[in-house]
């Protein structure tokens, strides 16, 4: 089964009807055949994001509980690939949820990411490889 990461853009358009890739996202989330991957900063990203209603906010955390999506924990040991990650990438710059999600990539050999956020094509991995944004092409 095909494993892949979604970033907190989709996440927010999935839940926010106002959101300019609500549909977009609706779609790829019932056509898509596989597994998605994140991890807590980004749901909290993402929900901080759906603040403007709590019961959205819950909305997501009920699906991601039913298995909308699955996480992958940051550990301590991986602080040291965090710093690194946003020191390299710092004029861009790259935040906390970003770089767990190029942490969680790396670790988990996930090669494909659901993003609506374009830095992606700058961070590379550690084999100096970006991920490829199966979202927008």
């Amino acid at each position: 089964m095909k494993s892949i990461l979604i970033d907190a853009g989709p996440l927010i358009a999935l839940f926010d009807k106002s959101d300019s890739y609500h549909e977009q996202a609706i779609s790829f989330l019932k056509n898509f055949k596989g597994r998605l991957f994140t991890t807590w900063p980004v749901v909290t990203e993402a929900s901080h994001m759906l603040g403007f209603s709590v019961k959205v906010q819950i909305a997501l955390l009920e699906w991601i509980n039913r298995g909308g999506l699955y996480l992958i924990e940051i550990e301590t040991y991986h602080l040291t690939r965090l710093i690194e990650l946003s020191e390299k990438f710092k004029d861009v710059p790259m935040d906390l949820a970003d770089a767990t999600l190029i942490v969680a990539a790396e670790s988990n050999n996930i090669k494909e990411i659901v993003t609506i956020d374009s830095d992606f094509y700058i961070y590379r991995d550690v084999r100096k490889r970006y991920l490829k944004n199966i979202f927008i092409k």
